[in-house]
This record gives structure tokens, sequence and C-alpha cells, in this order.
């Protein structure tokens, strides 16, 4: 049986470079402090704003992303206060600003190659088991 249409050429070169596509670096950088007028909570939001103000996603934001990642803060805060029904409009948000792989390949995101070395969270930084057991309180005490 014969294979369709013509063979691709030896060392095809792909021209479907998007125009809008960024090109960004993933190294983290000093975000903006946490604002004081929020009054947030639990350290889980904090983590959040911590994590989303650091971003390389950040670099490009402009004061309206910044008022998004401010009122999305605030759910979380909610979210980990107990009102679950907020989940879905938490990732909803996120995903505008490329949380997971598949949003950074529909927003059209690349990132550098990050040089290898090793990383070891700070004393003052909580861990991924901090977090989880902070969870697990949480969930415990309902």
């Amino acid at each position: 049986m014969g294979s369709r249409g013509p063979a691709p050429k030896e060392n095809a070169i792909r021209r479907n470079e998007h125009e809008h596509a960024v090109e960004l670096s993933p190294e983290a950088r000093p975000g903006r402090p946490l604002p004081k007028y929020l009054h947030i909570s639990t350290s889980a939001a904090k983590r959040f704003w911590k994590t989303w103000s650091e971003s390389p996603q950040s670099s490009t934001w402009m004061e309206t992303d910044w008022e998004e990642l401010a009122i999305t803060t605030l759910l979380v805060d909610q979210l980990y206060q107990g009102d679950t029904k907020l989940a879905g409009e938490i990732r909803q948000r996120v995903a505008k600003w490329g949380a997971t792989n598949e949003d950074r390949a529909r927003l059209r995101m690349k990132f550098e190659k990050p040089e290898e070395g090793p990383s070891e969270p700070s004393e003052k930084e909580l861990t991924a088991f901090d977090m989880d057991q902070e969870l697990y309180n949480k969930l415990r005490a309902v």
C-alpha cells in the first residue's frame, strides 16, 4: 500500500511560528509585595501571591494584570477558609496567566532553557510537606 502525498523533504523547517508568541526567561524575579489592604489571612494565599508575583509571566504584566492577581488572591484566601465553590473561578483566572503546560501552549508561551543547578528551598520558604500538612489540617477541621 502506498503512502499519501509526497514524502517530506529532508531537514524540513517548520515555518508556522506565531507572530504573537512570547518567549520568557524561566528565572524567578523579585515580585511585588502583597498589598496590606487585601488583609490576606491564610498562608496559602500569601504563597499564591508570592508564586505568581515572582513568576516569569509577571514580567509582561500591566497594572490591570496586577489587579487581577489581587482579586484572585482574595478568592484563594476565601477558598482556604472553606469556600470551595471558588475553585472553578480561580482555575479559570490562573489559566489566563499560563498556570499549566496546556495553558502555556495555548497562550504560545515559550521559556528559555534554564541553567541547571541545585535548588533547595530556603529556611523561610515553606516546603511541599508544609503546604500538604496545612491543607490536611484545614480539611481535618471541617
